[in-house]
Formats: C-alpha cells, sequence, structure tokens
C-alpha cells in the first residue's frame, strides 16, 4: 500500500518531538518554601532556623512552624520540649510585631499583605474584627491553637486596637501558641519516630477537636456552676 505523500516526514518529526524529555514542572512557591524550611533541619543553624519562622510566620510568613519543630524533634527527642519552647517564645515576640504592624502601619503596608501574605483579606481581617468585638481573649486563643491563620489575628488585634489590649494578645497567645507546640512535643517525646506521620496528617484535626472539647469543657463547667 503506497502511502500518503509527506505524512512518513510528520510521523518521524511527531515521534521525535514526543520522544524528547519534557521539562520538569517546578513544584509552586507555597511547596518551595515547604521544602526550604524543611532543609534547616539537616543543617547545624536549625534551632535559630527554627526561632526565626516561628516569630516571621505570626505576622506574614506563611509556613507552621510545627514542619520544622516536627522534624528537629524527630532527630533529638530529648529536645522536643526545647523546641516547643523556642517556638513558643519565638511565635507570640511574632505576633506582638504583628499587633504594632495593624496598630501602627497598617494605613501604609495593608496593601501589600492583602497582596502577597496568605489568608490576610479585606473579608477575613473584617471578620475578625467581629469576633474582637464580641470576646477578643478566645478568639487570639483559638487562632493561636488550631490552624486559623494565627496572623490574620495578630495583625488585625493592632488594626482593632480598641478592642484587643496588647496584654491581651500576649497573655491568649502565650496560651494557645504553648499548648500546641508543647502539644506536639509531648506527642513525640512520649510516642518517638512512630507519631510523626499522625502529626504530619492529623495535626490540625487534633489541634480542632481538642480546642472544641476545651470551649465545651468551659460551658458546662460554667452551665453547672450557675
Amino acid at each position: 500500500m503506497n502511502s500518503i505523500p509527506g505524512t512518513a516526514g510528520k510521523t518521524a518529526t511527531m515521534k521525535s518531538a514526543s520522544d524528547e524529555p519534557q521539562p520538569e514542572k517546578r513544584p509552586n512557591v507555597i511547596r518551595r518554601l515547604y521544602q526550604w524550611v524543611l532543609h534547616w533541619a539537616e543543617t547545624p543553624y536549625g534551632t535559630p532556623a527554627l526561632f526565626a519562622i516561628s516569630f516571621a510566620e505570626s505576622s506574614f510568613f506563611p509556613i507552621p512552624p510545627d514542619v520544622l519543630q516536627i522534624a528537629l524533634s524527630m532527630s533529638r527527642p530529648r529536645r522536643a520540649f526545647f523546641y516547643a519552647a523556642v517556638s513558643a517564645v519565638a511565635s507570640v515576640l511574632g505576633g506582638i510585631l504583628g499587633w504594632l504592624i495593624g496598630y501602627a502601619l497598617w494605613r501604609l503596608v495593608g496593601d501589600f499583605f492583602y497582596a502577597y501574605v496568605p489568608g490576610v483579606t479585606p473579608e477575613n481581617m473584617d471578620y475578625v474584627g467581629g469576633l474582637y468585638r464580641e470576646n477578643a481573649f478566645w478568639a487570639i486563643f483559638a487562632a493561636a491553637f488550631t490552624p486559623i491563620p494565627y496572623k490574620v489575628f495578630t495583625i488585625a488585634s493592632g488594626v482593632f486596637y480598641e478592642y484587643v489590649s496588647l496584654q491581651t494578645l500576649i497573655i491568649a497567645s502565650i496560651l494557645g501558641r504553648s499548648g500546641r507546640f508543647f502539644l506536639v512535643a509531648g506527642s513525640i517525646y512520649l510516642f518517638g519516630p512512630s507519631v510523626k506521620r499522625f502529626l504530619e496528617t492529623y495535626l490540625e484535626i487534633a489541634t480542632l477537636a481538642l480546642f472544641v472539647l476545651l470551649v465545651g469543657g468551659f460551658i458546662l463547667l460554667k452551665q453547672f456552676s450557675g
């Protein structure tokens, strides 16, 4: 059977093009940041990096410090509580920076945060402002302990300073952030490497569940005492 003129060359061209290795797709920005955070666990600067990332995550950085804290704690389980303390202290200090940004600089930098910081949107800021009018302490504690974007709450606490004092932010953040990070440390210290996969997969769900139980306990206590 005769071939159609010109098709052989086209077929060869198509085959050669399909056989060429395709360029690998680069991971998205968040995935690259995640990998960058994780790599510090394999360097001598893991602890300073944990402090810096915990500090920055409280106001603008998108990757939670739990990622690096878990990796460091897995390599040295006996220092798990030390790493939790580093995360908690740095995170609370970062929360104070967030309050100052909202209080003193928001009119100048607000558009930047809306454009480049995940979770910081006009709608979220207005919503958090409404929560602060009802109960600022519990709103901050919830954000500090659970997967709710903590940075939105720290910045908003400065924007809505008439409802949130710096003292309220600090106390609620100490309780919430310490509870979250020491929960991770305690799990690793008690159960060792076997708990790593669980923490990476279910940490957010676990903190939400514990917060619901905590709030439910307070509500029941209030009802019985009344």
